[in-house]
């Protein structure tokens, strides 16, 4: 790592006094006070077209193709960074579409892989996703976890060289139990208010910054 450590912290959300983007403000806040200089790029707000155009296909015979400007400047923003940490809603065991998007046509082949030195090896990536599921919910979290992890873990960062990563979850993001009973059906329980629902939240701040310094060793 650089002796002046930096840090890209991707926000996937369309709303600004969302939860993800006060969680992603309490990441950046983290690392900054360890000493990293924070890029934050938030799809929305700058208005990344996540659909992917004939400019930032792939082109299999052509490992050094020419992306378009908006692609390359985000390619260069992530080989500025030595930490890479998308924060997003689940959906569906996954991403939203955005941030999907966002790989589809920023991480093309020839950049982020298909190069026998990858370009991004010896970066850290660290997913952090916001779910509505309960902690204890023993049947949709295991497999939340195993699918993201095979997805984003293995998929994207590990295939485009990044050994060092990892996906963590930020659950109980709704403040409300949310369960799935034996015949498949939604169970929500009473949505916390007053002091209980502040503390909840402010326990979900500290496991941001906990799971980023435990990730980065700044612990």
């Amino acid at each position: 790592m650089n002796e002046n450590p930096t840090a890209l912290v991707v926000v996937a959300h369309h709303r600004r006094d969302s939860l993800t983007v006060h969680i992603a403000d309490q990441v950046t806040a983290r690392l900054k006070e360890a000493g990293y200089a924070v890029d934050v790029l938030d799809l929305h707000a700058e208005d990344f077209d996540p659909l992917m155009t004939v400019a930032d296909q792939p082109d299999w015979d052509d490992r050094d193709k020419v992306y378009s400007e908006p692609a390359q400047a985000h390619q260069r923003r992530i080989l500025a960074a030595d930490a890479i940490i998308p924060v997003f809603p689940i959906y569906w065991f996954s991403v939203p579409a955005v941030l999907k998007g966002w790989i589809d046509r920023v991480w093309g082949y020839g950049f982020a892989y298909g190069r026998s030195k990858p370009r991004l090896a010896g970066k850290k990536m660290l997913w952090l996703g916001l779910g509505g599921a309960a902690d204890d919910d023993d049947e949709s979290v295991p497999a939340m976890q195993e699918a993201m992890d095979t997805t984003l873990r293995d998929g994207v960062s590990r295939y485009c060289g990044i050994d060092e990563a990892a996906v963590e979850m930020l659950l109980n993001a709704e403040a409300q139990p949310q369960t799935i009973d034996e015949h498949g059906n939604l169970v929500v329980g009473e949505a916390m208010s007053g002091e209980a629902r502040r503390a909840h939240y402010a326990e979900l701040d500290r496991r941001a910054r906990d799971h980023v310094a435990k990730f980065l060793g700044l612990v």
